[in-house]
């Protein structure tokens, strides 16, 4: 310990730190990258010694409350700690093995471990093993959604069984903040409700700034969430677009395959069907094209005139575009990948969905965007960085012919 003690030392890291005032762009970006990497090594020895810990504690609940004293943190942080120390030490070597190698954060990690959580020991090293290649250099949400997929996918009579379960325990808490603020918010609610009532808010914040309303979007959407839950009253009354993907075979019952909600991620096919089934709800025809399960059409019946373009790219993108964020691109802006003064046109092939933080990100100086023709959006940043953002299709490409009808 007496090394570790030394490499994390103030006087080693001061002249680390003193370095760093004449780097360029590039060159702080990659120190950025590589300290990074470098937290993820030393969380994985915390890991292991927690993990160790726990252990020599017989699994005692007690230790949580101890590693919350000596680390200074909270007893639910301390507490999800321990648990993800035993997970990664006992049935997810892939995981610590990511971490190991600076790939996963520990936040990413104990991502992976409330998502395998409820999996017997043999599932959740299934998921860990099918896991290795497809979480490096994702943040904390991508790699929630990916190992829930896993987890739904590798048992879904069980995951059936935690969605009942969870959404038994929804609940309305109240936390109190600094003089004269306080948060109110409903835990674990259905997510489609949850999903649909963000929507109308937003919607409603939207038309009130558009308007001319001086507060900010966020002060608007809650000032318009308050109102709501006050007096019932809000602005517009019309129903609110959530957007599932589901397979038909699984709608109609003759497989279990998850379905996937926009913002949210992959949810159990029963839960899929009961929502798909709902009294308001609205079913759309999409067509894919077999070989990438990328969207190609849309089927125009529908309760509403549809906006053509505006709606097939929305459909296509179901999130804002950049990687990572998962605004629903119901709340996002249409832009063009190539800009209109610089010869963009306003077509499919060159349409994305970006949030309006990332709409004015994109035009930035130094930041790049390039629509290829499958529909991958690479944006390039100012210290030359490139990331790739492609809409996951809406089912498994195949590569057999499809049957007869």
């Amino acid at each position: 310990m007496a090394l570790l003690k030394e490499i994390t030392s103030s006087d080693a890291l001061r002249e680390v730190n003193a370095s760093l005032d004449s780097l360029g762009d590039n060159d702080a970006m990659d120190a950025a990258v590589a300290a990074s990497e470098g937290i993820a090594r030393l969380e994985a020895v915390r890991f292991r010694a927690l993990g160790r810990l726990s252990r020599h504690r017989d699994g005692a609940g007690s230790v949580a409350q101890e590693v919350a004293l000596a680390l200074s943190v909270v007893d639910g942080h301390a507490a999800g700690l321990v648990s993800t120390a035993e997970a990664l030490t006992t049935r997810l070597p892939h995981t610590l093995g990511l971490l190991d190698r600076g790939k996963v954060g520990g936040f990413g990690a104990m991502k992976v471990a409330a998502a395998t959580a409820w999996l017997s020991d043999d599932d959740a090293r299934a998921v860990d093993a099918a896991l290795e290649d497809r979480l490096p250099d994702k943040n904390s949400d991508q790699i929630r959604k990916a190992a829930n997929h896993a987890a739904m996918m590798t048992d879904r009579d069980g995951a059936a069984r935690r969605t009942e379960r969870n959404r038994a325990g929804r609940r309305v808490t109240v936390r109190q903040g600094e003089t004269g603020v306080a948060s109110i918010e409903v835990e674990d609610g259905p997510v489609e409700k949850v999903a649909a009532a963000y929507t109308r808010i937003d919607r409603e914040a939207r038309a009130l700034r558009a308007g001319g309303e001086t507060r900010t979007l966020d002060q608007l959407r809650a000032d318009v969430a308050l109102d709501l839950l006050l007096d019932g009253q809000g602005g517009k009354t019309e129903r609110s677009e959530v957007f599932l993907y589901m397979d038909l075979h699984t709608y109609l019952g003759l497989n279990d395959d998850p379905a996937e909600l926009a913002g949210h991620g992959h949810i159990p096919a029963s839960l899929a069907r009961h929502i798909a089934s709902g009294p308001n709800t609205v079913l759309r025809r999409i067509i894919t094209d077999p070989l990438s399960g990328q969207v190609l059409d849309l089927g125009r019946d529908r309760y509403r005139p549809t906006a053509g373009l505006d709606e097939f790219v929305r459909v296509r993108d179901r999130e804002c575009r950049r990687p990572g964020c998962h605004r629903v691109a119901q709340a996002c802006d249409l832009d063009h990948s190539l800009p209109w003064q610089f010869g963009g046109h306003t077509t499919d092939t060159e349409l994305i969905d970006l949030c309006r933080r990332d709409h004015r990100l994109k035009d930035e100086p130094g930041w790049n965007y390039r629509l290829g023709p499958d529909g991958t959006l690479t944006i390039t940043t100012p210290t030359g960085q490139s990331h790739d953002s492609t809409p996951p299709p809406l089912h498994t490409p195949r590569t057999d012919e499809p049957p007869p009808f």
